[in-house]
């Protein structure tokens, strides 16, 4: 996966001084969740973790950055989270080109397949993804130092890269 613009798009993996950023987009793209959990979801401490395992990419929309996602390789399985579009940038198209750009560097890294998990109350998400060849596989409880305001677990979902 390379790095990559047009007049007013472009593509980039993100760097170390990115991790401000980074965050800021992901907590923005997340607000949405306050009705089930409470806080930030991510700390600039944390996106530096994550970047010691794996790669964050950014999309920016006229030199502005507007979303993100992480991908983790795993083997010949590829771990996808944390996509996140600004939310005045949502429904242009960005987090299906994020995708994209998430799939072929999983690809270019040898990863067979594709997986990602999705909060059950959050309904619009799983539809999303099934759009993108994304199967569900199974769920997973959510995380117990997490506090949420109501139960919740993830659905596991798959995509072969083939």
């Amino acid at each position: 996966m390379t790095e990559r613009s047009n007049d007013s798009i472009a593509l980039r993996r993100g760097r170390k001084a990115d991790a401000a950023t980074i965050a800021q987009m992901i907590n923005l793209a997340f607000e949405v969740e306050q009705f089930f959990v409470e806080g930030s979801r991510i700390t600039i401490e944390e996106v530096h973790r994550l970047m010691g395992k794996g790669t964050f990419w950014l999309i920016e929309h006229q030199a502005v950055p507007a979303g993100c996602v992480y991908v983790e390789p795993q083997g010949d399985r590829a771990y996808l989270g944390l996509l996140s579009v600004v939310p005045s940038s949502q429904g242009t198209g960005l987090g299906r080109s994020l995708m994209i750009a998430a799939e072929d560097y999983a690809r270019d890294m040898g990863c067979k397949f594709m997986d990602l998990r999705v909060v059950n109350v959050r309904p619009e998400l799983a539809p999303f993804y099934n759009k993108l060849g994304y199967q569900k596989n199974g769920t997973a409880p959510f995380p117990a130092d997490v506090v949420t305001k109501m139960p919740c677990h993830f659905e596991l979902m798959v995509k072969p890269l083939g």
